[in-house]
């Protein structure tokens, strides 16, 4: 017997069980926002494998999905306290004071809390003795692909910055000769060649603009010009800009100083330009000087798509849109919100794929070993695991 419960002690260290038998689903408090984590597509497929949803009342309306859709799938609409008694908790945005407060002890919570930059929060989160994943933190690995969300976030949110950005410069976006005369294309520049990049450019491309690409990792040129793009490279014999796991790396001086030359020179030329330039768990880098904005023509723009972490352009400011000389630049920093639809529906298969992860015939189970889920479990009840946000303290 004493054998047995040795054993047991020894697999407790390696993996953190919850026998998850019930989920639940916050409607979001943060102002503008429509997603919710969840859809009545998932439910009804992981009710199939024993667990029970409960969903604050309300929480999907503003993605168009209503509460009858969530009872035909099986969930039941509770009140929001109620929610609180789930095991697991799935929120899209990081937790609000109140909802902190609401937590019991050895709840996991889903979200895509900003550990860093959200510092109080893991506190509050570290005093309830709460385990929590971060979506911000999930490796990127082809495994973990199908659960990327800030991938299948980033890709609607380059879909959109081009319809919003075509709608406010108020010219054509496409090459058309009429009888009145031939209207000239209109130039779209767009900063990073990521998800939300590449999206930019094919949408840009659809709509009949004249593409230009700037990213500082040569290996994306061929991705860029697959799409009908050009790519405009800054010639450089080291390794700048080269990062790990998908994202760019910091760069140096030199390189930045012929970066801003020939970036002065493209802007300049560009009726919209789309920015997405981000660095995990640091400031967006600044790309777009106040001088270079001054370089544009009235009625231009900058979707700054880096916003929510300061911005890619010296002048924005997060969810407004600002005017310089005729010049705008919006901030919107919650693009994938404007289509709650469909970026609610992917966020909650990005979810799905989670728990599928962590589900075995026992139940929910978190094997600290899985690469994907110590890199997301970042606080375990009460104990911050994660090395920079312990730093950050």
């Amino acid at each position: 017997m004493h054998k047995v419960l040795d054993e047991y002690s020894k697999m407790r260290n390696f993996y953190l069980y919850f026998i998850v038998m019930k989920i639940g689903i916050l409607k979001e408090q943060k102002t503008g926002e429509k997603r919710v984590a969840i859809v009545p597509s998932t439910i009804s497929a992981l009710i199939k494998k024993g667990y029970e949803f409960f969903i604050e009342s309300n929480a999907g309306l503003e993605s168009n999905y209503s509460d009858d859709n969530y009872k035909n799938a099986g969930a039941k609409i509770v009140d929001k306290k109620e929610i609180f008694n789930c095991e697991l908790i799935c929120k899209v945005n990081s937790p609000s004071d109140e909802e902190v407060s609401s937590l019991n002890a050895g709840t996991l919570l889903i979200s895509l809390l900003q550990t860093i930059k959200e510092v109080d929060c893991v506190k509050k989160l570290k005093e309830k003795k709460v385990s929590a994943f971060s979506l911000n933190l999930l490796p990127r690995t082809t495994l973990a692909q199908k659960m990327d969300v800030l991938s299948s976030q980033a890709n609607i949110a380059g879909y959109k910055a081009v319809l919003i950005g075509a709608n406010h410069i108020g010219k054509y976006m496409p090459l058309l000769m009429t009888a009145a005369g031939t209207i000239s294309p209109s130039r779209t520049l767009v900063l990073g060649a990521g998800v939300a990049g590449l999206q930019a450019i094919a949408t840009a491309k659809r709509l009949g603009a004249q593409v230009e690409a700037f990213d500082v990792r040569p290996e994306v040129k061929e991705q860029v010009e697959s799409l009908g793009a050009k790519f405009v490279e800054v010639e450089s014999d080291s390794n700048d800009g080269v990062g790990s796991g998908g994202y760019a790396s910091e760069t140096s001086d030199d390189y930045k100083a012929k970066q801003q030359e020939l970036m002065r020179e493209r802007v300049g030329k560009s009726d919209i330009v789309i920015t997405t330039a981000l660095i995990p768990n640091r400031p967006a880098p600044m790309l777009i000087p106040k001088s270079m904005v001054e370089s544009m023509a009235p009625g231009s723009v900058i979707m700054d798509l880096a916003s929510e972490n300061g911005g890619n352009c010296e002048l924005t400011k997060v969810d407004e849109i600002v005017s310089h000389n005729g010049v705008l630049i919006d901030g919107n920093s919650n693009l994938p919100s404007t289509m709650a639809f469909h970026s609610s529906q992917l966020f909650s298969k990005n979810i799905e794929a989670i728990i599928d992860h962590c589900h075995t015939e026992q139940g929910f189970k978190l094997d600290k070993e899985d690469e994907i889920i110590d890199g997301m479990l970042f606080i375990e009840k009460g104990e911050v695991r994660h090395e920079p946000t312990r730093e950050a303290f």
